[in-house]
């Protein structure tokens, strides 16, 4: 198939490139930049061409649709102000739609389990309703899911995957996952209730692969592979680096006080670091997902969590983000 990829130089979608090429499929890549496309994706030794534009101008996505058969849409901008809301949502528009108005099946919309945030019960599920967040990018994720089930609703073959946190290697970020790992390691593990649905870049891609049979109409697909506590997550890795994990106690009403103060000292001072208010709701209030269908449907599974973390350490540490002291035995480690 000639697949449409969206996002190609970002975290999951440099992996889904990798694994689309692998699988045989012929990939066009819409890009702001074929120059970066090249340096990323052809070190990789992959075979692509690309089509510049950005997925918020309808004319570039529509040439770049032209002579597809299928298309998976993996790109959304994080940072800015309103002008993120109005990029994300008119990309999902363009791609998705611009898709179904062409024929292409199957379509393969990435979504994020924060798409379906608050959930309604003890477990995430694929049917749980459209969230209400505060956040310019996490109501553009929201809106941007209303279009994707809109599109399913008139029978549109749109395929739409949930991901939990993407961890895992070769993250040319690093993304607020992977930073978040890395500041956990350096400076302490918060504490507090709740957790995270941690899933490998790698399997997240394979999923989406196995999503592109045409014919079989919408879909919708859980990909949040294993749900830890904080208190795992930091044992684990102090298990995987042999260096002691700090552990700071931080009950959710602190935590979720302690991002909505930096959100505004971030509208005085930008700077980085991944608490935000609306990061901390998710940690403290996370849920499992379900993703029985995803194993059962599409026959997928979910990699042992101790081999995504280490590879997610080992990252961090070959790209300067770790030093050898932090990331312990895994500085010295293979992968």
């Amino acid at each position: 198939m000639r697949i449409l990829l969206t996002g190609a130089t970002g975290f999951l979608g440099s992996q889904l490139a990798e694994t689309l090429g692998a699988a045989g499929h012929a990939l066009r890549l819409l890009v702001r930049s074929p120059e970066k496309a090249l340096r990323l994706l052809g070190a990789r030794g992959l075979r692509f061409e690309t089509c510049a534009g950005d997925m918020a101008d309808a004319g570039a996505v529509a040439r770049a649709l032209e002579g597809c058969d299928a298309a998976v849409h993996a790109a959304a901008t994080m940072y800015g102000g309103d002008e993120v809301l109005a990029a994300n949502v008119a990309g999902v528009r363009h791609v998705l739609g611009g898709a179904h108005a062409r024929g292409l099946d199957p379509i393969v919309h990435v979504s994020t389990v924060a798409a379906i945030y608050p959930p309604r019960g003890p477990v995430l599920t694929v049917d749980d309703p459209v969230a209400s967040l505060a956040s310019t990018y996490g109501r553009s994720k929201a809106e941007g899911e209303r279009i994707a089930r809109e599109l399913q609703a008139r029978g549109a073959p749109v395929v739409i995957l949930y991901p939990g946190g993407i961890y895992g290697p070769g993250d040319p970020g690093p993304g607020e996952t992977l930073k978040g790992l890395r500041d956990a390691l350096r400076f302490g593990w918060p504490i507090t209730r709740g957790g995270v649905s941690l899933v490998d870049v790698r399997d997240v891609a394979r999923i989406a692969a196995a999503c592109l049979e045409p014919g079989r109409g919408p879909r919708r697909y859980m990909a949040t592979g294993h749900f830890l506590a904080w208190s795992e997550l930091a044992d684990l890795c102090q298990e995987l680096t042999g260096t002691r994990a700090r552990r700071i106690p931080a009950p959710a009403p602190l935590l979720r006080l302690a991002g909505r103060l930096l959100d505004g000292v971030r509208r005085l001072v930008p700077f980085e670091y991944p608490l935000t208010h609306e990061a901390a709701l998710l940690m403290t209030d996370m849920r499992p997902g379900d993703s029985a269908a995803t194993r059962e449907e599409l026959g997928v599974g979910f990699r042992a969590v101790r081999e995504t973390l280490a590879d997610s350490i080992r990252w961090l540490h070959r790209s300067g983000e770790l030093d050898a002291r932090i990331a312990g035995r895994l500085a010295e480690g293979p992968g």
